[in-house]
Formats: structure tokens, C-alpha cells, sequence
């Protein structure tokens, strides 16, 4: 049950905080001190001017005595989920400012609006308090001339400003200005302190944020409306526990709805026990690809960065042997124990995406052609079982199992994880999500609920999206959309379309104009499209071009490889477990509405082929799954016109599917 407000205690988040007559009053070498008093660490000589610049910039504010009763000043403000501190934070009437301090500048360049920017939609998305308020970012260059501004608010209609930038001499006229034109109700200060903090980071953020020494509860959600992520990671604990104190082998299935934080979790079991002389060393391991590139990048990025400013210096060849001890590809794991017959020093492995491990004939199909190996008769699951397996005391799988995301040839799904249980590690005790049984479950999935020593723990499902921090209902309505449930996509689409957008055209330089408004700061946007979707190459989009995903989803705008120039496209493969804040989702012929149910189809030579095979049928709308579920914020979904001198871009091919996704009710851009 849901703690009243009134009863929460206010986490302290700053370094200083006073009313702002108090503040105006005090000497100004007692502020510093209470600064330097509540910073970790030795602070350097810069900081400690800056602090005193912006100290000497805000006492001299000539501020109505109105304003100055009203308000209140923080200093050092944390930004959680940016593992950042906003300079100075005033609350004043009905108006949140942040001011970010740019001590010795005389210009204003992106990053830095940018990061102001970020600083306010964080606030505005994340801290409970803040979802209802007035927010203006303010980014301030000491020495800077002063320049015109507007005050002008974002399009969302969400309260909050666009950045300012302005000279110091400025600022006293530019909180004036905002605060008398703010037609809002006062912020009650201590509700606002009071207000819980649930961020819903993106994986790489939160991988960083990890990494970096946070616990997991910091950088997520932790309220009512999501089941914890704690509570999950707190599941697996035990297991290992029990496990390591009596001997077992374990393997357990964790199940969540896509976005819920299966990855998150494993990430973080993981990163609490990398010490590789502990009992319970563990990995990571993953079969994708591209998340375990872009993670691995951005957290070699992220150590080296951390480690110059904090005075010292790591090479990127270091921190890159740090990180690839932590997370792994699951198929140079695979390679490693092919050739050691030996125990793996981890106890623990964590397994991502386990529903897309190879079943046997794309396991034995692949040794013998890349491996010499022939008449190899395991399946991915049975061998990486085996590899545990060989261990005399103890050790623990743990599955972190999407639903309907197998997306490529031989991904068996977890019936092959459940079938190499049965006839080769019988003794291996079960924990499993009670979601993993359908309504039809599997021979094998029975089999192993027969088991007596199996058992069912609700812990071990994760239930709300944490991707679309907006829309809960967003896998709910992707869902609907892929089965024709007309209606109830309908109704589902009402309830999130006011605060998670989904509009349709047909126009692709429509739909890019629209990703541009909606974005604001650092929020990343791109296109994404099916494998499959071979025929816009008009629209200079060819799926064959190989995109580099480090580059697409790392790397800022001022990069052409980038997901913001829009010229690059990711497809399925790319972005699965991976997520943009806005997408545009481009839909080809592959996968086309025909009466009341999709037509399945696979561009070769000069036409398209009609997939029949019923589990090919299943991987191409998975892969529409996932395009459609990449987005937290909100996306445009863009069926092109046909081409009627082209007989391989037919009008039949994608005004069906345009009509029937209008239908739904999705607002034509």
C-alpha cells in the first residue's frame, strides 16, 4: 500500500539548502563551508570558485521581498538518474528554476543547454513531485554578454520551459519575468521535498549507473504501480543462497512483459559479484549481438570518463578488460568451454533473452559448419547447462526469459531449456515464473511441474513495462494491433494516446520533422524497420547497408552514424533490448494487412515470395513486436504510399495496413 505523502520523510538530495532570505543573509564564506562540509572527497580549486562565483551572482540579486519570503535555494541538487548534480535549484511561487553555472564562459554552446535541458525533464518525468509544476532551465555563462530571450514553452503542454540562456546581469529580470507570467499554483516546498524519486533509465543508463556502484533501487522504480525490481533481484539472492549453502544446481526463469527490467536485474545480480575470488562470481551472458556491444562501449566510455575526473587516468585497453569480464557473448562463452573441458570459475550465470537460445538443428547445423564440429548432439541450452553442470559442489542459471521476441531461424524458444532439463540434468531443482505457463503450456514444461521439488515463484515475474515510463499499456496495445483485436486496441489506445503519442502518416520527411519537435535536450530519436523491408529503398532506406550499432545509439548528433541524422536505419536485430525515447517506425510490404489478418512476405529478386513455413510467419510479426515496443516516449509510425509503376511497391501492398492501423484510431499526422 501506497505511503501518504505527508508520511514520507524528505530524502535529503543536496549539498545545501535555506530559504532564500536566509540564504541572502548569510555570510558567504559560511555557505561554502557548509558546502565543502557535505562533499565527499578533497574538492579541487575550481569547484570551490565556481561555488563562490555563483554564491556572490545570487546574493547580488535584486529580488521583491515577495519573492524572497517565497522561495527557497538548494545548492548541488542530484540528478539520480543522470548520476549528475544540478547546480543551484530555486522554488519560488509557482515555479521550479535550475540554474546550471558556466564559471569563466562567454558563450553558450549545446552540450550545455543540453544538459540543462536533461536536468528539467528528469525532474519533470521522475521525481513525483515535479510531474505537476513549472519548470524553467536556465544555463548561465558568467561572462557572457547579455542577449535577448523568450520565454516559451515546450509543445507537450507538460508545464515546462524551454532552456534560457542569459548573461548574469540578466537574472534577477529573467526570474522576475518567469515567476509574475507563471500562471500556476504555489509549490507546497515540503511536498516538494517529500516527492519520491522513480526514474526508469534506459538499459545503458542504468548499466552505467550500475557499474558505477548505485543499487538498483536508486536508479528505478521502486512504487505501487511497478512490481520492484529489488524484490526480483532479492528472489535470485536466495536462490543462490540456498544453492551455495546446500549444494544444489539451480536454474531459475525470470519473465517479465517486454521493457520490464529482465536485463536490469541481470545486470545487476552480476555486477554485485564480479569479484572473481568470491563464491559466487558470476557473468552476464547474452546472445545479442548489439546490446552487448553498445553496454560494453558505453561502460568502457563511462569508466574512463569517471576516472579523469576524479583526477586519475585509465587506459581504454584497461577498462575495456574491466567490462568484458562483466558481460559477455554468450557464443565466445560457448567457444571457450568447447575447448576447456574444465569447471568455469563462475558459480553463476546470468542468461539474457533465453527464449532465443538455439535449439539442436541450428546448434549442430553451426558447429559443423563453423566449428568442424560433426554430429554434435546438443542443443545451445543442453551444452551451457553441461558447462555448469560441471561443477562437483554447486552453481545457478538464471533464464531472463521476453515472450514473443524469438526473431531469428533456430531461436527454440524455452522449451529447449525445459526438454535438456528433463533428459540430461534431472537433478537440477527448478524456479520458475507461474507466467511461463500459458494456457497451453508444453509436454515438457508439464513434465517439469510434475516435478516435486520444482517451484513457482511469483517474485520471479516482473509485470510493468519500465521502457515507456508513459505507457504502461504500450506492449498491451502492440499485442492488440499483431492479433487484430480491433476493439480492445482501441480502448487501449485511448487510455495512452494523451500522454504517450502514436501518430500515423504516410510521408517520411513528415514523420522526421515530427521526431525533431517532440525531442527535447539529449532525448534520443531514430528510425527504425524490419530486416525484412527491402523495397524503401526509394525512400533511401536499405536494409542491406550494415548499421553500427555503437555508433547509432552512443554516439550525439554531430555523427552522420548516428540514430539522430535519420540517415542510418536499425532494424530488429539492432535494437532488440535496447530503446530509443522516440521512434519512427517505417512499415514495408513484408508484413501487410490482407482481409482481417496479416500476409506474410519475403522480398527476393524482383518480387515478393509469400512466407507459408508457420514458425517464419511467427519471427516476422516478432520482429514488428519489437519495432513497436522500442519507444518510451512515443513514436510515428509511417506506412509510404505505393508506387503504381512499380509492381514491387503495389498500393494493395500498404494502403491495407495504413487503413487498418487509421482504424484503431491512430491521428494521421
Amino acid at each position: 500500500m501506497q505511503q501518504p505523502l505527508d508520511s514520507i520523510r524528505a530524502i535529503r538530495r543536496w549539498m545545501y539548502s535555506a530559504p532564500l532570505r536566509d540564504f541572502l543573509a548569510q555570510d558567504a564564506d559560511a555557505i561554502l563551508g557548509a558546502l565543502l562540509r557535505t562533499s565527499e572527497g578533497d574538492v579541487e580549486l575550481t569547484q570551490r570558485n565556481a561555488w563562490t562565483q555563483q554564491i556572490q551572482v545570487l546574493k547580488s540579486l535584486a529580488l521583491p521581498a515577495e519573492l524572497i519570503a517565497d522561495g527557497r535555494i538548494y545548492f548541488e541538487l542530484t540528478v539520480p538518474r543522470l548520476g549528475r548534480r544540478a547546480d543551484v535549484v530555486l522554488l519560488t511561487g509557482p515555479l521550479m528554476v535550475i540554474l546550471e553555472f558556466k564559471v569563466g564562459e562567454s558563450h553558450f554552446d549545446r552540450s550545455a543547454i543540453n544538459q540543462v535541458w536533461d536536468y528539467a525533464l528528469d525532474f519533470k518525468y521522475f521525481h513525483e513531485s515535479s510531474h505537476h509544476i513549472h519548470v524553467l532551465p536556465v544555463l548561465i555563462a558568467t561572462e557572457a554578454s547579455p542577449r535577448a530571450y523568450n520565454l516559451e514553452q515546450t509543445i507537450h503542454n507538460d508545464g515546462l520551459y524551454l532552456p534560457v540562456c542569459a548573461a548574469t546581469s540578466q537574472l534577477a529580470s529573467l526570474l522576475i519575468d518567469a515567476i509574475t507570467t507563471t500562471t500556476a499554483t504555489r509549490i507546497d516546498v515540503q511536498r516538494w521535498e517529500q516527492g519520491r524519486y522513480m526514474p526508469t533509465p534506459t538499459i545503458v543508463e542504468a548499466a552505467r549507473a550500475l557499474y558505477a556502484g548505485h543499487r538498483v533501487e536508486d536508479v528505478s522504480r521502486n512504487d505501487a504501480g511497478a512490481q520492484n525490481l529489488a524484490e526480483t533481484t532479492h528472489a535470485i539472492d536466495q536462490i543462490i543462497d540456498e544453492a551455495r549453502q546446500r549444494g544444489q544446481k539451480c536454474i531459475c526463469f525470470v519473465t517479465g512483459v517486454p521493457g520490464a527490467g529482465k536485463t536490469l536485474v541481470g545486470l545487476n545480480v552480476a555486477n554485485r559479484h564480479l569479484d572473481a575470488d568470491s563464491d559466487t562470481y558470476s557473468v552476464f551472458l547474452s546472445g545479442n549481438g548489439p546490446l552487448v556491444a553498445v553496454l560494453r562501449e558505453a561502460l568502457i566510455r563511462d569508466r574512463v570518463e569517471r576516472a579523469a575526473s576524479e583526477g586519475t587516468r585509465i587506459l581504454k585497453s584497461e577498462a575495456k578488460k574491466e567490462v568484458e569480464a562483466f558481460i559477455q557473448n554468450v557464443h565466445h562463452f560457448r567457444d571457450e568451454y568447447l575447448r576447456d573441458h574444465g569447471a568455469p570459475p563462475e558459480h553463476v550465470v546470468l542468461f539474457d533473452e533465453a527464449q532465443r537460445a538455439w535449439d539442436l538443428a541450428q546448434t549442430s547445423a553451426f558447429m559443423q559448419r563453423k566449428k568442424g564440429q560433426v554430429g554434435f548432439n546438443q542443443s545451445e541450452p543442453e551444452f551451457l547447462i553441461s558447462c555448469l553442470d560441471r561443477h562437483d559442489n554447486w552453481a545457478v542459471i538464471v533464464c531472463l526469459v521476453g515472450s514473443g521476441q524469438e526473431i531469428n531461424t533456430g531461436e527454440g524458444g524455452i522449451d529447449e531449456w525445459l526438454t535438456a532439463l528433463l533428459r540430461r540434468f534431472p537433478s537440477w531443482k527448478v524456479h520458475l515464473s507461474p507466467q511461463l505457463i500459458d494456457e497451453q503450456p508444453s509436454d515438457a514444461l508439464r513434465a517439469i511441474l510434475d516435478k516435486s521439488d520444482t517451484v513457482q515463484n511469483t517474485s520471479l515475474h516482473l509485470a510493468t513495462s519500465m521502457r515507456s515510463f508513459r505507457a504502461e499499456s504500450l506492449s498491451r496495445f502492440v499485442k492488440e494491433v499483431l492479433n487484430f483485436e480491433i476493439a480492445s486496441a482501441r480502448q487501449t489506445l485511448s487510455g495512452l494516446q494523451h500522454k504517450y503519442p502514436i501518430v500515423l502518416t504516410r510521408d517520411l520527411h513528415r514523420a522526421k520533422r515530427w521526431l525533431k519537435q517532440q525531442a527535447r535536450g539529449t532525448e534520443r530519436y531514430g528510425i527504425v524497420v524490419s530486416s525484412q523491408a527491402e523495397r524503401l529503398k526509394p525512400h533511401a532506406i536499405d536494409v542491406r547497408v550494415k548499421t553500427d550499432p555503437v555508433k547509432w545509439f552512443l554516439d550525439g548528433n554531430e555523427d552522420t552514424r548516428s540514430s539522430f541524422y535519420l540517415e542510418d536505419v536499425a532494424t530488429e536485430f539492432q535494437v532488440q533490448g535496447l530503446e530509443l525515447d522516440w521512434a519512427c517506425v517505417v512499415w514495408d510490404g513484408d508484413l501487410r494487412v490482407h482481409g482481417d489478418a496479416w500476409s506474410h512476405h519475403q522480398f527476393r529478386g524482383s518480387r515478393w515470395n509469400r512466407i507459408n513455413k508457420v514458425e517464419r510467419k511467427r519471427y516476422l510479426e516478432n520482429a514488428y513486436r519489437v519495432l513497436l515496443t522500442r519507444a518510451r516516449q512515443g513514436m510515428v509510425l509511417v506506412v509510404p504510399e505505393g508506387d503504381t509503376e512499380d509492381p514491387t511497391r503495389s498500393e494493395s501492398f500498404y494502403d491495407p495496413t495504413y487503413s487498418y492501423l487509421r482504424s484503431l484510431g491512430i491521428p494521421e499526422l
